[in-house]
């Protein structure tokens, strides 16, 4: 499609695309906010359902795993489909799964629900950022990754909050997944009526289909529509590509694991936070979920600091390597700042967690944790996009799913390790593993060029890495300019 086609989504009104960012991100949202709402109830529904904290860790995790499921079918069928026919099914089934859990009579019920409305509800984790990639340029997507990357994130610290005073209020267990309930069905509404198709080849395959009813010449035809794949192979394709990709490119590999980390550890703090704060400073329910609040400011912080420092930053880049993009590695340099500060947070938080220290000492230790999560997701999750940009949907799912099965994992032994190691060393060792990590941006900042030289599927492996030298007669006209 061509950069001034009426139809490409790049060409949309300023203020549409930017519609289209946020409601992607509010999809986001609702998935990441259903995963962790359960968490304030869990008194309630021990009570109801009379089983022991593992089972009710489960009504989190299930949910989590099934992100592990849905990845593998939404983001390759949108890249067969379309865009917008994979949100309007997921969501369709994702709100009757809702509907599911607030009329629960046993367990296996509520878990099966749990675990398949996870699933549909992982259509936005797995499509969210390629429509980012459907309607903005590299340039402006920066922009635009960085409100989005709340989402994620937001959802899961908002959860317990709200969850946790319903809870203290009385409000029964059922309400919880009834406001899930008209949360799903009202975006339901709004992406049937307002959400448009941003996948370009599929935009394509419609003006085929429109021309030669028209004009009754069949010698119309995108080229989607002469991908002729057996059931079979667009079977093995769905369900294979995201994973050919992910095990083909190391440098892919490498970005999961480290975003898997970050994502398991989100979901690890639903369990240690009311070992430290109700256990420790005998906190209910509703205050505890507060104690989230600064993961989600520094987020909101990380965000504002990013689009006054560097995406400034990245816009003279795109002058400098004009009229070749820039080079993904330039997106590593907000997470070579980030590691440092995400691993400190995990010593700051385990070491005042003493009942006998204030509580606003490791509550604040959230902050600069919120703060260096958007910023590590910024950078790792547009790297990823930059590098692979055709297949960006496959390879954010096979990401999506490998870090969806730590943060249904690691939740089933936070509550063992804190109790075990008590919440110092537990953090200490969550510290150290971060620290280990923590030199992932610098490789790949330093060596990424070379890596997708050898890439298969990174269209950029040839383009300049370095900016290129101007002539004197360029720096004449920038200098007029």
């Amino acid at each position: 499609m061509k950069p001034d086609d009426p139809d490409n989504p790049k060409t949309w009104g300023y203020a549409y695309r930017w519609y289209v960012t946020m409601f992607s991100a509010v999809l986001v949202l609702n998935a990441t906010f259903a995963s962790s709402a359960p968490s304030g109830i869990v008194p309630q529904l021990m009570r109801k359902f009379t089983f022991g904290t593992e089972v009710a860790t489960l009504t989190i995790a299930l949910f989590v795993a099934g992100y592990c499921v849905g990845p593998l079918f939404w983001g390759p069928l949108s890249e067969q489909y379309g865009r917008k026919p994979v949100f309007v099914i997921s969501f369709l089934f994702y709100t009757g799964f809702q509907v599911g859990c607030a009329l629960s009579q046993n367990t296996a019920s509520i878990l099966i629900f749990r675990f398949l409305g996870g699933t549909f509800a992982a259509a936005p984790l797995a499509n969210s950022g390629a429509v980012m990639s459907d309607v903005w340029d590299a340039d402006t997507r920066g922009k635009a990754m960085a409100i989005f990357a709340l989402a994620p994130f937001a959802g899961p610290t908002l959860g317990p909050t709200i969850s946790g005073f319903m809870d203290v209020a009385g409000v029964s267990w059922r309400w919880v997944f009834w406001l899930l309930t008209l949360f799903a069905g009202t975006c339901l509404v709004l992406i049937v009526l307002t959400l448009p198709e941003t996948h370009a080849p599929t935009i394509l395959v419609k003006r085929a289909q429109r021309l030669r009813k028209e004009t009754g010449d069949s010698r119309y035809w995108a080229p989607l529509e002469r991908n002729n794949m057996t059931v079979s192979q667009k079977i093995k394709h769905i369900l294979a590509r995201p994973f050919v990709i992910l095990f083909r490119e190391p440098m892919l590999i490498v970005i999961t694991v480290y975003m898997s980390f970050i994502y398991g550890v989100v979901y690890l703090l639903f369990e240690a936070y009311p070992i430290v704060f109700t256990r420790g400073h005998h906190f209910n329910a509703g205050i505890s979920g507060l104690m989230f609040l600064p993961i989600f400011i520094g987020a909101v912080f990380a965000v504002i600091a990013y689009l006054l420092i560097f995406n400034p930053r990245y816009q003279r880049a795109i002058a400098q390597f004009a009229p070749h993009p820039v080079p993904p590695e330039y997106r590593m340099e907000i997470s070579m700042w980030a590691a440092p500060i995400y691993a400190l947070s995990f010593f700051w938080f385990g070491w005042t967690s003493y009942p006998t220290v204030s509580y606003w000492a490791p509550l604040t230790a959230g902050f600069p944790m919120g703060f260096s999560i958007i910023w590590l997701f910024l950078g790792l999750f547009n790297y990823t996009i930059d590098a692979y940009l055709f297949v960006a949907a496959s390879a954010l799912s096979s990401m999506t799913v490998v870090r969806s099965l730590f943060g249904a994992g690691f939740p089933m032994f936070a509550t063992q390790m804190y109790e075990t190691l008590n919440p110092r060393w537990a953090s200490t060792l969550l510290g150290c593993l971060a620290l280990l990590m923590t030199p992932t941006p610098f490789v790949l900042r330093k060596y990424g060029h070379k890596l997708r030289k050898h890439s298969k599927y990174a269209p950029t492996g040839n383009l300049p890495h370095k900016p290129p030298k101007k002539t004197a007669q360029e720096k004449t006209v920038e200098d007029v300019a």
